[in-house]
Formats: structure tokens, sequence, C-alpha cells
């Protein structure tokens, strides 16, 4: 049988036929120092392959170390070094590592497995060093007496707050497998969501962006060869053609300003996102626009119900749950909207009035949920509102894109088109002269 079990500072507490071989104490004793980390592979005396790493100064250190535990190293080498890129402010943490992790994990709680056993074996195979680092922290610190909430605390860019509520539910009410069941639907579901909403952005964004490369090559490099063509012909060119000229001309005589402007524009974008009032007004704008205001109020919807409704599911208190809800929203106006229902609900209301009175989620969806409450059954309501809002999405996405598609290939049409047009018109004129 062949045992992989990776480890970085220490060694199993025994092999076979080594019954005292006891944990080396220098292990615990002596601080951590920048030592070089080491790869390792050895046999027991039974021929079972162990696997680690291991820091220590040189080869040879590393080798004695294993033998002294009875081990017959095989391989010791320098681990490779490793470069980890990502985003400043992000995880480096996608959401598809954490959906594989979520839905292994619940499936090996629901096996019986050990939680710690669980995370050492998830930590060690996981594509991504980051989040391997991550769950291996998350498994020291329940291995020091932490619960598997408390410990997910200390990393809340990869573990939302909604995980953290409901993986605490499911300790306190011994049911973490089936709430990790739930949240792994709930982020298969969410993923699902954010694929069409990104889906529905992509096309128009590369036909936009072909747009501006293709224009700007035109005017920049394309038009001054005619330009000088022209020129040399000496005769006053048509209107479409001046125009073409002249805007050549202007851009390449202001081009870094324009791209100046443009880089201000982005940065004063972003400070007026990131500004409380400055993101409530452009929430509140994307929610009337046509199109893609519907659109949006639909995804807010989806998010809502399925989010309330796998909370309340799982035996988080409603205030609790609409708290968490609200953060996850993903708008100011619609965060509003939640944080006034559960205000209301404090004191005494139920859910649907208040949930009218925002004037931000349909009746139907209000009514439903109204519905919902009356019979006790207020999650099995939520997430079916929220399959059909997934759904509604989904029309949605395909409708943006077939009323959008045609547009787009007209505006590039028309840069292309028209600017052959334009650049043709006085070959054509000198030609009519010549006959």
């Amino acid at each position: 049988m062949a045992v992989n079990a990776t480890t970085t500072t220490t060694l199993p507490d025994k092999a076979p036929h080594a019954e005292a071989a006891p944990r080396p104490a220098a292990a615990k004793a002596v601080p951590k120092k920048s030592g070089t980390t080491f790869v390792w592979e050895a046999r027991t005396k039974a021929g079972e392959l162990r696997k680690g790493e291991m820091e220590a100064t040189d080869a040879e250190a590393v080798s004695a170390r294993l033998k002294s535990i009875g081990l017959n190293p095989t391989k010791v080498k320098r681990k490779p070094l490793e470069i980890h890129l990502r985003i400043p402010g992000t995880s480096g943490v996608t959401g598809k590592d954490l959906l594989v992790f979520t839905r292994q994990f619940a499936t090996m709680i629901d096996a019986g497995l050990p939680l710690v056993q669980c995370l050492d074996i998830l930590g060690n195979q996981s594509d991504s060093a980051t989040f391997k680092n991550v769950i291996l922290a998350v498994k020291a610190k329940v291995e020091a007496g932490s619960t598997f909430a408390d410990a997910l605390k200390d990393h809340p860019r990869v573990f939302d707050e909604l995980y953290i509520q409901l993986c605490q539910a499911g300790e306190v009410g011994g049911i973490l497998d089936t709430i990790l069941n739930r949240l792994a639907a709930y982020k298969e579901k969410s993923e699902k969501l954010k694929r069409k909403v990104k889906g529905a952005m992509v096309y128009p964004a590369i036909v936009i962006t072909v747009a501006i490369v293709v224009t700007a090559l035109l005017l920049l490099k394309v038009t001054p060869v005619f330009a000088k063509m022209f020129a040399d012909f000496g005769e006053a060119l048509p209107t479409p053609t001046q125009v073409v000229v002249d805007l050549s001309a202007w851009l390449q005589q202001y081009i870094i300003y324009l791209a100046l402007g443009i880089v201000v524009v982005v940065v004063i974008s972003v400070i007026v996102y990131r500004n409380p009032q400055g993101r409530r007004v452009v929430d509140r704008v994307s929610l009337k626009l046509p199109l893609i205001g519907d659109l949006i109020r639909k995804i807010a919807v989806a998010r809502f119900t399925r989010t309330l409704g796998t909370m309340i599911s799982s035996g988080v208190p409603i205030l609790d749950a609409l708290d968490v809800t609200a953060k996850t929203a993903g708008n100011r106006i619609v965060e509003d909207g939640i944080y006034y229902v559960r205000a209301k609900i404090s004191e005494g209301k139920n859910i649907a009035g208040p949930l009218m009175e925002t004037k931000v989620f349909p009746s139907m969806v209000v009514q439903m949920i109204g519905v919902g409450e009356a019979t006790g059954a207020m999650d099995a309501m939520l997430n079916k509102i929220a399959d059909f809002y997934d759904d509604e999405v989904d029309a949605g996405v395909a409708a943006l894109t077939a009323t959008i598609e045609p547009f787009l290939m007209v505006f590039l049409g028309i840069v292309v088109g028209g600017f052959l047009i334009a650049m043709y018109l006085p070959i054509f004129s000198i030609a009519g002269a010549i006959k």
C-alpha cells in the first residue's frame, strides 16, 4: 500500500518496525529558521512509500533524519522555487477552486473521515499553491483546538461570511456534511450565474475592442499613406476623405493627450465607484438602463433568493441571514433594500410587507415569499424563485446578445466600410477625370 503523507516540518510519528521512534524535540523547541526546503521520498522497512517536505541545511541532513526514524530515503532534492502571481486585492483562489474543495470536502466528511484528515488530503492535492497554503493553515488551527468556522475566519478573502456562517451552523447542529453539500450546490449555481453574465459581456467587449484597434490602425498607419498620395495629386479632396485625413492628423498630434485623458477618466470612475455614495448613484442608474437594467435586477433577485434560501434551510437565523445576503447583493440599491427589510423584521414585522415597500423586488417575488413565510416553507419557496430567475437570466442574456449583435456588426461595418469608401473616392474621381 502506498502512502502519500506530505508534511513541511514534521514526519510520521512512527514507521513500521520503529516503535520507539519519537518525534524529534527540535521540531518543537527550535524556532523555524530560514533553511532550505527539500522534497523527499522514502520507504519503510515494509516497503511502503512515504513523501514529504523538510527544511534542513542540506540533503545529507534530511537523509540522516529520515534514517533516524526508520525510513530509507530514495530521493531527496531541493524544492523548486514557486512564484505565485495574483491581482492585488484578490485572494488568488478562484471560484472553481473553492467549489471543487467544497464538493470533495462534503463527500469525505459524509464518508466518515476525520475533519483534520480531510483538510490534510485536500490541501496536499490542491493544484493551487495559494489555496494549498490556506487549507493547511486552516488544518493547523483546527489541530490546535479551534473550530472549523473560526479557522476559516482567518482567510476572509477566500471564505466569505456566507461560507463561514453556514459552516458554523453545520458544526453547531452536527450536520456539517449536509451544510457543505448545500454550499457546494449554492456555489455551482452561483458560478453558473457568473458565467452567464460574463458570457453576455464578452462578445460585445471583443467586437468593440476590435473596432477601436482597427480604427486606430487605419487612422495612424494607413491614412497617412493615402494622404501623402492625395497631396501629390494637387486636387481638392471629397468631404468624406478630407474628414478622415483631418481626423488622422489630429489623432497623430494628440494621441498622447487622448491616452492620458482615458486614463484619468478610468481612475476617476474607479474612485467614484469605490465611494459609497458614488457607487449608490451608479447602481441606481444601472437598474434604470434599458435592456441592461432589467437583466441586472433579475441577477440581483436570483442571487438574493438563492443566498437567503440556502442560509435559512441551513438553520441560520433570519436576521443574520439577511445581513449576509445584503453584503453579497452586488448592488447598493438592493443592499439598502435588504437592510431596510432586516430593520423592519427586527421590529416584529413580517418579510413580505417591507420587501414590497423597497420597490426593488418584483411583486411576484414578494408575493411568493409571503406565501412561503405563511406556510412555513420560505426556504423552499426562495429556492424555487431562484431557479425561476436563473432561467430568466438565461433568457435575458440571450435576448441582450441577440439585440446588441446586429448593432455591433453595423457599427463595425460602418467604421471599416466608411474608411474604405472615403479613401477610394479621390481615386474614383481621378479615374473619371482621365476618361
